[in-house]
This record gives structure tokens, sequence and C-alpha cells, in this order.
């Protein structure tokens, strides 16, 4: 079985000195490089924003009058003694 590298690309990043100082200064205590710094705060930037629009998504999707109806409905039964919180 072969080995799959993963495609890097180059893009030159210009940031205010004061800004790389701060990444170099936490990458240093993090002991990696100012690159893996910020290439996973892109990451994470991109996660968090896909997550955004995934529930804004599922949100449009929502029938909130069902929602409201199964709020307001008659309970059912009363939680088994396990279940209980003390």
């Amino acid at each position: 079985m072969t080995k799959r590298r993963k495609q890097t690309t180059t893009y030159p990043l210009r940031l205010p000195s004061s800004l790389k100082a701060a990444a170099r200064e936490v990458s240093c205590r993090d002991g990696t490089s100012i690159n893996q710094f910020v290439t996973t705060a892109v990451a994470e930037k991109l996660s968090a924003m896909r997550t955004a629009d995934f529930f804004a998504e599922r949100g449009a999707q929502a029938d909130i009058e069902a929602a409201r109806r199964i709020l307001r409905r008659q309970g059912g039964q009363e939680p088994e003694e396990a279940d209980r919180l003390e």
C-alpha cells in the first residue's frame, strides 16, 4: 500500500508586524511553527463558519409551530426511579 501525500500550496501572507509577533509568541509557547499556528487558526475559523451555515440552513427548515405543539403537549409518564434527579 502506498502512502498518499497531502497536497499543499504556498500562499504569501501579509500580516501586520504586531500580529505576526503575537502569532510567533503563541506558536513558540505551543511548540509549533507560525505556519502550523496559522493553518490551525484558518481551519478552526472555517469549521466555525461551516457550523454556523449548517445550523442556519437547518433552522430555515424548522417547523416552529410543530415544535411549539410538542412543547405544549400533555406530559407522558413520570420518569422511572433510576431517571430521577436528586
